[in-house]
Order: C-alpha cells, then sequence, then structure tokens
C-alpha cells in the first residue's frame, strides 16, 4: 500500500499533518435482505475498509481524492454547493455526509482536504459505499471537534445512501460499519435497533470471503425491485394483520396467512423473510452456545433459501456455495450482501484452507470462465481515528 501520509502531501501540496480515521467493511453472516423488513440480521465488521485522511482549510473549499480512483484527480467544491452531481461519482458519498451533518446542525465550519483509500474490492457487496460514508462521518467528527452520538451519525449515513445517493437499502450496513467489535458479531433488530453483541469464538476455524469478481451496482439492480415485491406482500397480509413489517412475524403466523399475498411470487419474498429472521435468532443461540457447526448449517439454509425463494443469487454466487459445501473441513457457507454477485462468505478449518481456495478455483474457473479472489478477514473494530501505524 502507498505510505498514505506521503500521498496525503503530494496530493494537497502541503507539509502540515493529516488527520487519519478508518471505517470497516462488513459481511453479514446471516440474516439477508431482512434488514429493510424489520427483521434481524447479524452483520460483523471485517479489517478490509476505507481509510481518510484529512486537514481544515482556511476557505470554504472542499477537496476530495480517492486513490482508488485517481483518474478522476482532486474533485472540488463549495460548502454551500453539495447537491449530487453525476459528474463527481464515488466523490457524492463524502459530499452528502457533509451536507446532512450540516443540515443536523453540526458545525462543519470550514472546507477541508481529504484523501480517501480503500481496501474493499469495489462492487463486492462488502459495504464499500457505507465504509465511505462513516470514514467521512467519523473525520469530520473529529476535524471539527464534534460530539455526535453514534447512532445518529449512522443514521446520517443510512439518509445519504436512502435519499442523496437513491438506493433504499436497510440500516444494516452503517451500523455494523459503525458499531462493529473486534471477534464479535452484532446482532440488530433492524425495527427497533435494539442490539446485542455476540461473540465470535472461530477457535481452528477462518472466516474466507470468496469474491466472484461479477461486479454488481445496487442502484442499477434489482434490489429496488425486491424492496416493492416485500412492500406489496406487506400489504397483502395488513388486511388482516396487524404488522408494521415481514420481520414481526413468526414462521407460524406466516404459514397461517400466507394466502392472503396475492401473487405467488410475492409470498415466495416474504417467505424468504420470515424464516430467515427465525434462522438469524437461531443462529445468535448457536454462537453463543460456541456450537460453530450448527451456526454452518443456517448459514447453507440460508443461501438456499435466498436461491429459490428470494432469487437474487445468481450461477457464480450458488457455484461457490455448492463447491464449498462439498469440501472438506467447510462448516459453513452462503452469499453475503445484496446478491446478484458479490461476494460470498465460508467458514473454514485453518488446515483445509489452501486445499479449499485450490479446489473452488479450478470448479469455479471451469464453469464461469474466470477466477474468484479469496480474502481471510478478521472480524475488527468499528469506524474510528487511527494512528499512522495502524494503517496497515
Amino acid at each position: 500500500m502507498t505510505n498514505l501520509t506521503q500521498a496525503f502531501h503530494q496530493i494537497f501540496d502541503t507539509s502540515e499533518a493529516p488527520r487519519r480515521f478508518f471505517a470497516p467493511g462488513r459481511i453479514n453472516l446471516i440474516g439477508e435482505h431482512t434488514d429493510y423488513n424489520g427483521g434481524y440480521v447479524l452483520p460483523a465488521s471485517i479489517s478490509f475498509g476505507t481509510y481518510a485522511l484529512a486537514r481544515k482549510r482556511n476557505d470554504q473549499k472542499l477537496r476530495f481524492y480517492s486513490l482508488n480512483a485517481s483518474e478522476n484527480g482532486i474533485i472540488e467544491c463549495d460548502l454551500d454547493h453539495l447537491s449530487y452531481q453525476k459528474a463527481h461519482g464515488w466523490a457524492n458519498y463524502p459530499k452528502g455526509m457533509v451536507q446532512y451533518m450540516k443540515q443536523e446542525g453540526y458545525a462543519i465550519t470550514s472546507g477541508a482536504d481529504i484523501l480517501f483509500y480503500g481496501n474493499i474490492p469495489n462492487g463486492a457487496g462488502l459495504s464499500s459505499s457505507a465504509s465511505l460514508e462513516l470514514a467521512t462521518g467519523v473525520l469530520l467528527e473529529g476535524l471539527f471537534n464534534l460530539e455526535i452520538d453514534r447512532l445518529q451519525l449512522i443514521q446520517i449515513g443510512q439518509k445519504v445512501e436512502n435519499n442523496y445517493i437513491g438506493v433504499n437499502s436497510g440500516i444494516m450496513d452503517q451500523f455494523a460499519v459503525g458499531m462493529g467489535k473486534t471477534n464479535h458479531a452484532i446482532l440488530l433488530n433492524c425495527q427497533t435497533l435494539e442490539y446485542s453483541y455476540a461473540p465470535m469464538h472461530l477457535q481452528d476455524y477462518e472466516i474466507i470471503i470468496i469474491n466472484t469478481n461479477k461486479q454488481r451496482s445496487l442502484a442499477d439492480s434489482k434490489y429496488n425491485e425486491r424492496f416493492a415485491q416485500c412492500r406489496q406482500a406487506l400489504q397483502d397480509l395488513q388486511k388482516e394483520l396487524s404488522i408494521q413489517h415481514l420481520g414481526e412475524l413468526s414462521t407460524e403466523q406466516f404459514e397461517a396467512a400466507k394466502h392472503l399475498i396475492t401473487d405467488p411470487v410475492n409470498q415466495k419474498r416474504a417467505k424468504h423473510i420470515v424464516y430467515e429472521n427465525a434462522r438469524t435468532l437461531e443462529a445468535l443461540e448457536k454462537l453463543r452456545n460456541g456450537d460453530l457447526h450448527a451456526f454452518g448449517q443456517l448459514m447453507n439454509a440460508s443461501h438456499l433459501s435466498l436461491q429459490s425463494d428470494y432469487e437474487v443469487t445468481g450461477i457464480e454466487l450458488d457455484t461457490i456455495a455448492a463447491a464449498a459445501w462439498e469440501q472438506e473441513g467447510v462448516i459453513g457457507a452462503r452469499m453475503t450482501g445484496a446478491g446478484f454477485g458479490g461476494c460470498a462468505i465460508a467458514i473454514v478449518h485453518q488446515d483445509a484452507v489452501r486445499d479449499f481456495k485450490h479446489h473452488l478455483k479450478q470448479i469455479y474457473q471451469d464453469k464461469i470462465g474466470y477466477e474468484p479472489t479469496f480474502y481471510t478477514a478478521s472480524i475488527a473494530d468499528g469506524a474510528k481515528e487511527v494512528t499512522e501505524e495502524e494503517i496497515k
């Protein structure tokens, strides 16, 4: 990795030492597409993420630069002109954070020079956008000496995603990035925002992230279509049930009322949400009991539901999951994130990791025509200021 401090000095032509911040990416262990349906999710923040280096300026100018998009050069705007600009591309995420934090009354009194560097694979579904949002949030908090409740910062990040960028995502990504804790997963009730931590005692196992290398874009994908299908299923159920979200239903309640959902496709979508929610609560229990093998079985069941009932996996993710299930030393594997490409995760015994990667690469290459990429993830802290030594 380039020396980020040197890069900052060079790009912004300054010898002033920047402040340094980091926000992780996230994996979701189980509980997929339940977040915008008022259900439970079980994400964890990971050691890959977004670094942000910044210094305050003496004027009202914001200057953004990303080492991941160096071809765009420095993107500039003024503190009084923060509206979404298609030409600004990736920089709309930090711009949106500045605008919404100002709207919430936080005193961002001058411009800033900000350098970003992310080591999350772009478009992989590991939440690079929430990482970028929260990196900007903690940066503004630190730079301008603001006192911001962490939950409010998370909610501002979600508002940027929903209203500024235009993606109907739930709060899980920003929550996991903002509230992460080393070696713990977070059980989050997306309706009430109540949460608790679950220890991840992996013992001799590792979490391997497998990137399909099929690019996916949430805004352009069928994500918003699934959102609408769940909304329609909920409206059908509300004719007789007093509920606000699909996530409120137990599996028994759903089975008794599913006939109310007139469209068979929407009924399948709702079935996934209700059963996935139940799996997520069971998964928490298994983790707390240290039963990794039972947790792995729930991961497998989650993928099958996402494949057949929610239909968001696709041939790439299904090839990886099916191949992983056959490998020695694997106790569970599933897609993670919104689907339609992106990543899968597998819990693999340390002694089997080398063979696992070798076999999966071969199977995937033969069927899909190109190779997947593997990452070993450790579960890390949420967004925070870091020292130069902590920048790996």
